[in-house]
């Protein structure tokens, strides 16, 4: 399975240009998005999901044209939104009966085994009988899985999914994500929160104002980030100043008084070691220092 995408552009009408000659090619696997708010993720989701249309470029899966042969793409797709909504009044196993059905799944017999299979899939069974909209917030995104792939789409996009969920509810959707994606499936996970990159893709692009920036293995964005994340202890008169210079990672009171985790080019001032960073403290300094210098280097017309 594979989508193409070709010199991707989406202007709205107030002259927002949301995405900017957009390049990428995706293939089987879990593939993640990421970007800050604003990026352009949603805008290329809804594109992807058929829910929008864009300005110019080319889009293919598996050879299919996104803009003459919908009918099959839509065959092809499973999405869960952000913002997922289901019926307040139907059952757990009622709302998934109901979306089989509008899938096209038409024998009974066949919708009880599929919703069956996918509530035992995503951890519901026990739930079943449960009104959706009694279900927590882990269990509401859990059920939102389990209508994305009824009836087992080859491209499955997934916009912002553990956004408000407890840690344990982030590892087992991610967990549940995981265990499709070893199929011949293309799961695309766009999102702000690194931790869900980190831990399921192999595959990454990263946008920013509507351009793709870094398109790679989250190994690669790590490496760009070797030898500018720093360790510290400091004093709290200290702490302030470095709030003031340099983009704070994470903090740890102290006896002292914090052990912080910062990114810089380099420190001035400071007694710090360098640590090996991870995807977050990667994510952190690309965005923040190697953007803003290419930015700088490209209005100096040195590149």
């Amino acid at each position: 399975m594979k989508i193409s995408i070709n010199n991707l552009n989406k202007i709205y009408p107030n002259g927002h240009q949301a995405l900017k000659d957009v390049n990428l090619e995706i293939e089987s696997g879990m593939f993640g998005l990421l970007g800050p708010n604003g990026a352009g993720k949603t805008t290329l989701m809804k594109i992807l999901t058929l829910l929008q249309g864009h300005t110019s470029g080319d889009i293919h899966f598996n050879g299919f044209d996104i803009n003459k042969d919908r009918r099959a793409i839509r065959t092809l797709l499973g999405y869960l939104p952000q913002d997922f909504r289901f019926f307040d009044k139907l059952k757990t196993w009622e709302f998934l009966d109901y979306t089989a059905g509008v899938s096209g799944i038409r024998s009974k017999k066949e919708r009880t085994k599929v919703v069956d299979e996918l509530l035992n899939k995503v951890g519901l069974y026990d739930v079943r009988e449960r009104r959706a909209s009694k279900l927590s917030g882990g269990m509401k995104r859990r059920l939102g899985i389990a209508q994305a792939i009824i009836g087992d789409p080859k491209v499955i996009i997934v916009d912002e999914p553990t956004t408000g969920l407890d840690p344990e509810e982030r590892i087992r959707f991610r967990n549940i994500l995981s265990e499709i994606s070893n199929q011949d499936v293309i799961i695309i996970l766009s999102t702000h929160i690194v931790g869900d990159i980190s831990s399921t893709c192999n595959d990454v692009a990263l946008l920013n104002k509507g351009e793709l920036e870094f398109r790679g293995t989250p190994e690669g964005l790590i490496d760009m980030a070797r030898g500018h994340v720093w360790q510290a202890n400091v004093t709290d008169v200290e702490f302030q100043s470095l709030k003031e210079m340099y983009p704070i990672i994470s903090t740890i009171p102290s006896l002292s008084g914090w052990e912080v985790q910062l990114v810089a080019d380099k420190l001035k001032d400071i007694d710090a070691k360098s640590i090996e960073p991870n995807l977050e403290h990667a994510y952190v300094y690309f965005m923040d220092y190697y953007l803003k210098d290419k930015m700088n280097m490209n209005s100096k017309g040195i590149i």
